[in-house]
């Protein structure tokens, strides 16, 4: 199969959205099918890969990582598309790239799939805060309604995103795949280098966060669990790796807390070794999202064979049902900190998880979905077909 994707999203720009597409893109080549995606260009970042369309994009004020694709330039781009033959058009996210990819699908006379990679309810409201939740909460719920139309079908990475989905009236035909792991990509890491390279005591009991330091991330939770957790340890450290909208608002929040020399912001890390470095520096791994869709890097925590702690709520309840390599603590600050206070102060608890861990992690191998992705193309394509058909027969 040849499939055409689109975002509005991909990289340089790192999060869960960019993640899966490269995740995915690898596996179905290495099952022998092709790949075309379109996404924005970034500044200062050259593609060599000619698989990728690059369409020149629009800087957002509200959300100064991320880019909008301009208009003009994907229709041109768009036009250079349809010499060539695809057989389905799968959607990344519901903006720029949603009417264009519904639209291009059309021209092409091919279905088109969308994958709901964003929980919008709890999104919106971080970034249009001038507006009232309930305002916001609706705005979430009417563009994820109107995915649906001119699609073939929705894939979502877990079974509360579905749920989801279906509470706000969605009819779509909608699958559940996850994104899987490259587990030949997760190479150990090496603790002791990343503390070498940023200065830090290898001996102090460390906690890593690693994501987009955005504010729906809920990492101020994490923050009020640090600062119970270090009235019994004292020199314990956070260490956040990733950048994003909220950074200057949680370290004057950190220092409203006298936790200045409890936390460090490190920023963005290059994916592989120097990524896999932070992780390992962690005693556990923490995390407390409540607006993932899957929570992808609790699973290369795991992969590196880092205990986890963290809170369950939607996607990350898939990802943690029958999870022994973390300990799962209530939403709330105390339950949390007592969790977190439990693994640091037990090594045996901690290498009994980091070694059963890795045994989660083999469990979320990227080849079985990519497979079921492969298969769920191959089903929208028959019924497509199928359709085509009785339409034909119907104006015979």
């Amino acid at each position: 199969m040849n499939i055409l994707m689109i975002s509005d999203v991909y990289y340089p720009r790192i999060n869960g959205v960019s993640t899966s597409i490269a995740t995915f893109r690898n596996a179905l080549h290495a099952l022998g099918h092709q790949t075309q995606l379109v996404a924005p260009d970034y500044p200062g970042y050259s593609e060599c890969d000619e698989s990728i369309v690059r369409v020149p994009s629009l800087y957002l004020p509200f959300d100064p990582e991320d880019r909008i694709m301009r208009t003009r330039p994907l229709h041109q781009g768009i036009r250079a598309l349809t010499s060539q033959r695809f057989d389905l058009v799968h959607i990344h996210t519901p903006f720029v790239a949603h009417r264009a990819g519904i639209r291009l699908a059309r021209r092409l006379g091919i279905p088109a799939v969308e994958t709901y990679h964003t929980f919008f309810e709890e999104y919106f409201h971080h970034y249009l805060p001038v507006l009232p939740r309930s305002w916001t909460r609706l705005a979430a719920r009417a563009v994820s309604r109107r995915l649906e139309r001119g699609l073939s079908g929705l894939i979502v990475p877990s079974q509360a995103i579905e749920q989801a989905l279906r509470r706000y009236g969605l009819r779509a035909p909608i699958r559940i795949i996850p994104t899987g792991l490259d587990l030949d990509e997760f190479t150990a890491g090496d603790g002791q280098r990343f503390c070498r390279a940023y200065g830090l005591d290898p001996d102090r009991p460390t906690l890593v966060y690693v994501g987009r330091v955005a504010h729906e991330k809920n990492i101020g939770f994490l923050l009020q669990v640090l600062d119970q957790v270090r009235r019994t340890v004292p020199d314990v450290l956070l260490v956040i790796a990733g950048e994003g909208p909220a950074r200057e608002t949680l370290q004057r929040r950190a220092d409203q807390l006298h936790l200045s020399a409890n936390v460090v912001f490190i920023g963005y890390l290059q994916r592989g070794q120097p990524l896999w470095d932070c992780y390992a520096a962690g005693d556990a791994f923490v995390f407390a999202s409540r607006t993932e869709t899957q929570g992808l890097v609790l699973l290369e925590a795991l992969a590196l064979g880092v205990p986890v702690i963290s809170t369950a709520e939607l996607g990350t309840c898939d990802v943690l049902k029958n999870c022994a390599g973390a300990v799962l603590a209530a939403d709330n600050v105390a339950d949390f900190a007592a969790k977190t206070l439990r693994v640091l102060g037990d090594r045996e608890l901690r290498l009994t998880l980091a070694a059963r861990a890795r045994e989660d992690a083999a469990r979320w191998a990227i080849e079985p979905t990519a497979r079921s992705l492969v298969d769920y193309y191959a089903t929208v394509l028959e019924h497509d077909a199928a359709a085509r058909l009785a339409v034909a027969d119907a104006g015979g």
